[in-house]
């Protein structure tokens, strides 16, 4: 009998799986954004790709996404 592997559930919140990688959400965006300015702001906007180095330990946190 096989034993599944568990997901970290908190890796399973913060990335998606792509055709070419990892996405994730820019730190520094969920609060005291008062003293950031609003091009710091804007420019935090979007998501980005999981550097190349981390997509190993992503893939070991999540096996099933």
């Amino acid at each position: 009998m096989k034993v599944k592997m568990k997901s970290k559930s908190g890796a399973t919140k913060r990335f998606k799986k792509t055709a070419n990688g990892f996405k994730r959400k820019q730190a520094n965006k969920s609060h005291i954004l008062t003293k950031k300015t609003p091009k710091r702001i804007r420019q935090l906007r979007g998501l980005k790709m999981v550097a190349k180095c981390d997509e190993a330990a992503v893939r070991r946190m999540c096996p099933y996404l």
